[in-house]
């Protein structure tokens, strides 16, 4: 993409953020706009144009690599998938219609893939139900939001560890959606699990394995639910489908440092406070993923990567 337009970009990232679309899904539609006001006169150079777009994006990612990064690779891997061996002038204008027409289908998926993973949710999301949920997942969120305007009584455990106050967020969207739910401190999820009867968690993003990155604790929630017999499933949007292997913990980027506020105790001198964001849980604890793409089974995700690589 031409220098001159790399601005252009950020700022329809800006405008569809603005607009109240989460950031993975505001690329993805930034990206279309890309597409759409390319001046490439060839498949190719449009392909280049949407690739360099693309790595822009990503350089304003929040996270390392987090959900704006895999939806870009996504979306450069869904479009290129509808590409042609014959790149002739004369047939460019029909070619870009096609290629713009897979970039649109894209940019639909995305932005309705909440509200379908949240209908899916409801065969999981069972009357009289406790549901344990962590972190702050918006899938989540509207999953048990439909469940509660569909007269599903549920409690919802929502578990709570510092820093980011994502529990208590969480817990206090769905009281105010006439959701019952209660407060968890995280280190009591095993002394809590025995009255669980579903576990809910999102995900940052969800590997080639099956397994899932998420907010630190999924892990430990995870190897508990196992432990006792519980289901773990993830509702998550096939756009945060990435090529990645973690092989443990240390693999998985945590960028910078995160502050801890510890109320009125103060950290004692000469102690260093780890604090990771994020963690990763493997395939073999998790039942099920809920996706937009339907219920699949974790080693499902391979086969749909592989398949947008075709």
């Amino acid at each position: 993409m031409a220098e001159a337009e790399t601005p252009g970009i950020a700022g329809c990232l800006d405008r569809w953020t603005k607009e109240g679309a989460d950031e993975a899904v505001a690329a993805v539609m930034a990206l279309l706009d890309a597409v759409r006001s390319s001046k490439a006169e060839t498949i190719a150079g449009l392909q280049a144009d949407i690739k360099a777009a693309a790595e822009e994006l990503k350089r304003l990612d929040s996270e390392p690599y987090g959900a704006l990064s895999a939806a870009c690779d996504m979306f450069v891997r869904y479009v290129r998938r509808g590409g042609v061996a014959d790149d002739q002038p004369a047939q460019f204008p029909a070619l870009k219609r096609r290629l713009v027409g897979r970039a649109t289908r894209f940019g639909d998926i995305c932005r309705g893939a909440r509200g379908a993973i949240a209908t899916l949710c409801q065969d999981f999301l069972l009357d009289g139900c406790t549901v344990l949920v962590h972190g702050h997942s918006p899938p989540v969120l509207d999953a048990l939001r439909l469940a509660a305007t569909r007269g599903k009584r549920l409690l919802v455990l929502c578990t709570e560890g510092r820093p980011d106050g994502a529990g208590l967020r969480l817990a206090g969207e769905l009281a105010a959606a006439g959701v019952p739910a209660r407060v968890l401190l995280d280190s009591a999820v095993a002394y809590s699990m025995g009255q669980v009867d579903v576990v809910l968690v999102g995900a940052d993003l969800v590997a080639e394995t099956g397994g899932v990155v998420g907010g630190v604790g999924t892990y430990q929630v995870a190897l508990v639910a196992r432990a006792m017999g519980k289901p773990v499933y993830v509702a998550a949007e096939s756009y945060k489908f990435a090529r990645l292997y973690p092989l443990g913990q240390k693999d998985i980027e945590q960028g910078g440092g995160r502050d801890v506020d510890f109320g009125d105790v103060p950290v004692p001198a000469g102690v260093d406070v780890e604090a990771p964001a994020r963690d990763y849980t493997q395939s073999k604890y998790l039942e099920l993923l809920i996706t937009d793409l339907g219920v699949l089974q974790p080693a499902a995700v391979s086969d749909v990567l592989l398949h947008l690589s075709m």
